[in-house]
């Protein structure tokens, strides 16, 4: 097979991928944000602690992360069957896809999230912030590093995901490799194939990267963040001057 003969199949196949990871990214990260937060907040000593709610959603995101993907693919190609009208095919890779991000996405939003100074989260209590307020203008900005940087990883993730979902009939680069690289016998294509995931993983986690670092030597912080270190570093010294009056 010469190149007049993969360059089609290999645009199709990126252009397969690309739908197919990045509406999984999005419905990932959509369900699995709050999913995280929530895992922070009802754990012990959380603003909303619930033992009950906390374990069982642990407990969810635990067997969901633990199942691999293939057989979460079985598993879900009658609800896959409803959603999408059928189980071949990038759009049908979708369902299982997202489905097997969002309990990955959520258990990294909560390891960012509880890395957040609880001083920040104390001094908007102490303000008498809601714990909406607190999500919306604490936890999220100072964990935003984190969080793209487990967007990207995410990424990188379901990018594996989508090429074991050739394997059945996916679609995308995974499919190509395996219909024409080994049961077809191109090699030359299944190296091909094998070199665009690689440069694009790579360059994926190199854009990640760098956002991460440029949000983290900004802070990242949004608008409030510099005026609650401020209040936090003047608590102190109002207090010293009501010991002196």
């Amino acid at each position: 097979m010469n190149w007049s003969e993969m360059q089609p199949l290999l645009t199709q196949a990126c252009q397969e991928t690309l739908v197919m990871v990045a509406w999984s990214t999005l419905i990932a990260v959509v369900g699995g944000l709050p999913i995280g937060i929530l895992l922070v907040l009802t754990d012990r000593d959380g603003l909303l602690q619930n033992t009950v709610v906390n374990k069982v959603l642990g407990q969810i995101v635990n067997i969901a992360r633990s199942m691999p993907f293939i057989i979460l693919m079985v598993a879900l190609m009658s609800f896959t069957r409803w959603i999408t009208g059928t189980t071949i095919g990038s759009t049908a890779a979708i369902v299982p896809l997202a489905i097997g991000g969002i309990p990955f996405f959520a258990r990294l939003v909560e390891t960012a999230v509880r890395e957040v100074d609880g001083g920040l989260v104390e001094a908007v209590q102490s303000m008498g912030g809601s714990t909406w307020t607190i999500v919306r203008k604490v936890l999220v900005p100072e964990a935003l590093p984190s969080l793209i940087a487990s967007t990207t990883t995410t990424v990188i993730a379901l990018i594996g995901y989508s090429a074991m979902a050739g394997t059945v009939g996916g679609g995308g680069l995974g499919d190509l490799a395996v219909r024409y690289g080994y049961q077809r016998f191109e090699t030359g294509l299944m190296w091909i194939t094998v070199a665009v995931l690689a440069v694009a993983i790579s360059l994926i986690q190199l854009a990640g990267d760098t956002t991460a670092r440029t949000l983290h030597r900004r802070g990242g912080r949004s608008g409030p963040g510099p005026r609650l270190r401020l209040l936090k570093a003047k608590e102190p010294a109002a207090a010293d001057i009501g010991k002196v009056a």
